[in-house]
């Protein structure tokens, strides 16, 4: 194949990285579940044979050109893999996240109509235990692993159909749609976001390619990340990453401090990218271990705001002499819209008292504008003001499959609505205030769960429900699961007034696939209602 300076479609991707000049190589912390025995080690060509082989048992599946192919399963580099080796001859992949709940998967399949699901044993058993079909008649399903509870008489496996031909390769174009993904899903069912290659490849992923100083990957970095792979942030980094070519790649896909300490150990990474509540889960191995993270010069943190304690911890943790968090706002719809640097400096000098990390810069350069208006009458708001954060990008996704009336009630012209409410502040930089759906009046529940999280050492997370009747109810998850009354007055002091705290334990605060906390889910959890204070209008 002749390809160009970049990648230019998911169903070549991994084609072109193996044709490339320079290349990395893939260290993964387990085997993919759609290779066992494969190892746990890929360079370009073996990861464009993988993907070449599952475009064969996809087709022989049954799946064809035009068709969706859903995926659903434990998260892994390898949902892109599979992803790839659908679109490569014609297919639309949906990858979906394995732990949302059963209801929820049922939802979004009858959305896609798949022709053929691809599907961990785990989500089959589940729904069966719910006692929920996921798949309907029209759909074959192929099972990554052993045939278990859940699955259908004819259900296939990936082993069966080995030694299978491969399909010659059909791409769509630019504005056809090329991938399917879910959104984080935190208010109920996730919405399915439709992609073209020219929003995804040359819209979301085009500054990933981009060789900034400071933030790019060199070809002596080792770049690691331990994020949710169903999530199109997984396709824009590695594609990135292929054109960048760092000395290697490192995969996290369990977020667990057990197997962070084992890949972080044996790898080194100079740049480490996670999800801001994975980070915040990590604290504890920088407190047990702070020299696994002394090559590391940068961070990256995306998908959800991020609290100052955890930035300082590892910054501090570094052994680098300026090493830099670079700070993404985006959303699966939009890719990144804003981004923001912090450094030692930076932290030390945020007046006390501050969520210094609500900071989220910009917007990014050539790529998205930003305008914040009023929620009731849409006009914009000034400076230090708060409103609705209304984005214009050419990143912006086709359509919500099976939901298009919604797509269209948060698309006003070239303005995309994205339900964020912010600041613009000093030099036009923009402060995160709430999601509108998680408000509260008069003050900011992400820079209360900040200083909380700041004034307990403890706190392994923290999260402030907004409630009709009463001031905000924090829910703290702690270690040991206790807290000290004198300790919370201390925490406590000189801030809005505030409900009697709730503990719960960190493993049992429902999340989503990139751990945000599905605060609709926990309100009910330990408040007893789901009723908030925002409209929840535009989630």
């Amino acid at each position: 194949m002749v390809f160009r300076k970049h990648p230019t479609h998911l169903g070549v991707l991994f084609d072109w990285h193996a044709e490339s000049k320079q290349q990395t190589v893939a260290h993964l912390d387990r085997p993919f579940d759609i290779a066992p025995d494969g190892g746990e080690r890929y360079d370009a060509v073996q990861l464009a044979e993988v993907v070449r082989d599952l475009s064969a048992r996809l087709h022989a599946a049954g799946a064809r050109r035009g068709d969706r192919v859903a995926i659903i399963k434990d998260n892994h580099l390898d949902l892109v893999l599979i992803a790839a080796a659908a679109a490569r001859f014609g297919a639309l992949p949906a990858t979906i996240a394995a732990i949302n709940k059963p209801e929820a998967h049922r939802k979004m399949l009858e959305r896609l109509e798949p022709s053929v699901l691809v599907v961990s044993p785990g989500p089959l058993a589940r729904a069966a235990a719910a006692g929920i079909e996921l798949a309907g008649p029209g759909t074959r399903v192929v099972v990554v692993g052993e045939i278990g509870e859940g699955a259908p008489q004819d259900a296939l496996t990936l082993a069966e159909l080995d030694g299978s031909n491969t399909p010659p390769v059909h791409l769509g174009g630019s504005k056809e749609p090329m991938l399917v993904m879910h959104s984080s899903g935190t208010t109920g069912t996730p919405k399915l976001v439709v992609h073209s290659a020219g929003t995804l490849l040359d819209g979301v992923a085009k500054m990933e390619r981009i060789r900034f100083p400071v933030l790019a990957s060199k070809h002596r970095d080792v770049a690691a990340t331990s994020i949710s792979f169903a999530h199109g942030r997984s396709v824009s980094w590695l594609t990135g990453q292929f054109v960048l070519a760092p000395e290697k790649i490192v995969i996290i896909s369990r977020h667990d401090t057990g197997t962070a300490q084992r890949m972080i150990s044996r790898h080194r990474p100079t740049a480490l990218e996670a999800s801001p509540n994975v980070f915040q889960r990590w604290e504890e191995l920088v407190r047990d271990e702070p020299e696994l993270f002394a090559r590391v010069r940068l961070y990256v943190g995306t998908f959800d705001a991020v609290h100052p304690r955890t930035v300082r911890t590892f910054l501090n943790a570094s052994g680098r002499r300026f090493p830099v968090w670079l700070q993404g706002w985006g959303q699966s719809e939009v890719g990144p819209m804003c981004f923001t640097l912090f450094t030692r400096g930076r932290m030390r000098k945020a007046p006390e008292g501050s969520s210094v990390t609500s900071d989220i810069g910009w917007p990014s350069p050539g790529l998205t504008r930003v305008r914040l208006v009023d929620a009731e009458t849409g006009r914009r708001v000034g400076r230090g003001k708060p409103g609705i954060m209304l984005a214009a990008t050419k990143a912006r996704c086709l359509d919500y499959l099976g939901e298009s009336e919604r797509h269209r009630e948060k698309v006003s012209g070239t303005w995309w609505n994205t339900g964020d409410v912010g600041e613009r502040g000093r030099f036009g930089r923009l402060k995160l205030v709430d999601r509108e759906v998680d408000i509260i009046p008069g003050v900011s529940g992400i820079e209360l769960e900040s200083l909380l999280l700041d004034r307990l050492p403890d706190a392994q997370e923290v999260t402030v429900l907004g409630v009709p009747d009463g001031p905000p109810v924090p829910v703290l998850c702690m270690t040991g699961d206790r807290l000290d009354p004198g300790q919370w007055r201390t925490a406590t002091r000189g801030l809005p007034e505030l409900g009697e705290p709730r503990l719960v334990p960190f493993d049992d605060v429902p999340r989503t696939a990139t751990w945000k906390v599905r605060r609709i889910d926990l309100r009910e959890q330990v408040l007893g209602s789901k009723e908030g204070l925002g409209t929840g209008r535009w989630t």
